[in-house]
């Protein structure tokens, strides 16, 4: 029989539908099967309109069968078949689809959707297979085609027999390569993992003769291998099935199901959008933090599907950066897909989606904030970093959305409390919101400049994270209260000896001078504290670059050597300061090794290096002789 050329296109093209528009060979098996759904659903919209004809949903299935011996894997339906004329235009003009001109022509109801829209998908087989036969037989004729390819070479039709309506494609699967390993699409237990990957939830049962290990019959010990056959896929998804029919178990299930993770979720939502864009989702916000979650190799995003169809298994687009943490999956009978069903054509759909699924999401964890307190701070300890970061990340453009998020300890409640609370909290004299950074509560706790704003009675807020005070600074303020770090060169607190103060300042010039010379371009500047109590001395900082930001700056690599402006500052009613002032009159020795001491204390209470260790201890031996 003489071959057919495809009326198409040429090998080129046949070859750039096998070998560029697929990323992964296995997506063929979802395709083919994919095809075959689709050819059971449209004997359902016949009967919609042919009184003469019932669908009956257990009759119908879709079979998976493999011969390793012969190399050869076998998907066949009973679906609606074809005849010779539909196998020549539908399988010999590539890039023809049968599917899309049936949507055409029915009105699809029922929430059925026929998925095939370009006609390539079945295409896809010669990526695995030498040679590809379809044997089909049309509902409602006597006669069976058999339609016959090894490629771009062209194809034959030949009648043949077929005793029932459907369709059945015949694979000759191609020998393994030093590169690409074949028999695994001959392999039970990898079919299987490919159709519950991508075909879970075609709405008709997939079949495959599975191998069991079983007892034989009438022996204790003896056991012999059985093939049964099985229904891999779970047809009707978790996220059809109206909410009230589902338990938390129901969810959580379907979370180890479909490995989302190994912990147990915190909570579940399930989402059903009947707008401009329909779509089902399932989210999931986990209790515990990946182990790879802040590294490079993470992968955010959600499981894609087009009417139960795996499309994407991670698709980014659907989640924020700083809600990159959700699992779950989200399916669409709008979405605009390619070429390749691997994603989309259209992002329009998608940023509509996207956009209802944050609101979600954020709605969510502020409904778990407000009335489950305790799971909330179990998510936050996990995933609170990542809302620090996306408050500070593009610039703070999503700070507002995320404000009332965040949480930090309080040196009052001695918990975690939000800036909401804590604004509620502050007296009416208090001008801004107070925090201190540190590395543990404890160590804030024991800073001397604490002292003065404690000492008022005002709340202060621990930063423990490297990214806190960074993220703080994008945000600026919150309910129009300021931010203001316990080091800031101006706390804003009014002190009654403003004028002892002042005055202290200029009685003590020169020996502030002084010390400022000691210390060589180390400090920007020298002066009285209004904010120490008990402690001899601190670091205050000027400008924008905190010293707690000092130090993580310092610590990246690659820094750019960035370093806050310190202001050494003197307690003028400590004992400390009166060995200042008779050594700046008596001894300027003295003065100078008292000065590097009480720069080197400040540093340690800082947790910042001490520059030269050896001179620092020998400084304290001298003052010990």
């Amino acid at each position: 029989m003489a071959k057919k050329q495809f009326k198409a296109e040429s090998k080129r093209l046949l070859e750039m539908m096998i070998n560029s528009i697929y990323t992964h060979r296995e997506i063929f098996l979802r395709e083919l099967i994919s095809n075959a759904s689709d050819a059971i659903d449209k004997i359902y919209y016949k009967a919609l309109t042919d009184e003469n004809l019932t669908f009956d949903k257990d009759s119908y299935y879709i079979k998976v069968a493999a011969d390793k011996e012969k190399r050869i894997l076998t998907i066949s339906d009973s679906g609606i078949g074809m005849t010779k004329e539909e196998l020549e235009n539908n399988l010999g003009t590539i890039a023809k689809s049968g599917s899309f001109a049936f949507k055409n022509e029915n009105e699809l109801k029922d929430g059925h959707d026929i998925i095939g829209q370009f006609g390539v998908g079945f295409y896809s087989a010669f990526m695995v297979a030498d040679n590809v036969a379809v044997t089909t037989k049309a509902l409602g004729s006597d006669e069976a085609y058999k339609w016959e390819s090894n490629g771009a070479d062209g194809y034959t039709i030949k009648s043949c027999e077929k005793a029932s309506v459907g369709t059945e494609i015949t694979l000759t699967i191609k020998e393994n390569t030093e590169d690409e390993n074949f028999d695994e699409y001959l392999e039970e237990y990898r079919l299987k993992a490919i159709i519950k990957k991508y075909s879970d939830f075609i709405r008709y049962p997939i079949k495959m003769d599975v191998t069991e290990r079983k007892l034989k019959e009438g022996t204790d010990n003896e056991w012999e291998e059985v093939q049964e056959e099985q229904t891999i896929n779970s047809m009707v998804p978790i996220w059809r099935k109206n909410k009230n029919e589902l338990t938390d178990e129901d969810y959580e299930n379907f979370y180890k199901e479909k490995h989302y993770g190994f912990d147990k979720p915190l909570k579940h939502l399930h989402i059903k959008v009947d707008g401009a864009v329909r779509y089902n989702a399932i989210l999931y916000i986990p209790e515990n933090m990946p182990f790879d979650y802040y590294t490079k190799e993470y992968e955010k995003g959600l499981e894609l599907y087009s009417s139960g169809v795996l499309i994407m298994d991670k698709c980014a687009d659907l989640l924020p950066d700083y809600f990159s943490f959700v699992k779950g999956m989200v399916d669409s009978e709008d979405l605009s897909l390619n070429i390749s069903r691997e994603m989309l054509q259209h992002d329009r759909q998608l940023k509509v989606i996207a956009k209802n699924i944050k609101k979600k999401i954020k709605n969510e964890l502020q409904s778990l904030l407000k009335n489950e307190r305790e799971k909330y701070e179990k998510f936050y300890h996990s995933f609170g970093r990542q809302l620090k970061y996306g408050v500070y990340s593009d610039f703070g453009a999503n700070k507002e959305e995320l404000q009332d998020l965040l949480l930090f300890y309080s040196s009052k409640e001695k918990k975690l409390v939000s800036l909401e609370e804590y604004v509620s909290r502050m007296p009416e004299d208090q001008k801004y919101i107070y925090y201190a950074s540190g590395d543990t509560h404890e160590r804030i706790e024991k800073l001397p400049q604490t002292e003065l704003v404690a000492d008022k009675g005002y709340e202060i807020l621990y930063f423990t994270e490297d990214i806190d005070e960074f993220a703080i600074k994008m945000l600026m303020k919150y309910n129009e209260k300021e931010f203001k770090s316990v080091s800031s060169g101006d706390l804003g607190i009014e002190a009654e000896e403003n004028e002892k103060d002042a005055s202290e300042e200029k009685e003590n010039k020169e020996l502030f001078e002084e010390m400022k010379n000691i210390l060589s371009g180390k400090v920007k500047d020298v002066r009285v504290s209004k904010r120490l109590k008990n402690h001899p001395v601190c670091l205050a900082s000027d400008g924008e670059v905190s010293i707690e930001m000092e130090k993580i700056l310092q610590a990246m690599p690659d820094n750019q050597n960035i370093k806050a402006d310190k202001i050494l500052e003197i307690n003028v009613n400590h004992e400390v300061f009166h060995s200042l002032k008779t050594s700046f009159e008596n001894d300027k020795e003295k003065l100078a090794l008292y000065t590097n001491l009480l720069y080197n204390q400040a540093l340690l209470i800082e947790g910042l290096p001490v520059n030269d260790p050896v001179e620092f201890t020998n400084d304290i031996c001298k003052i010990m002789v």
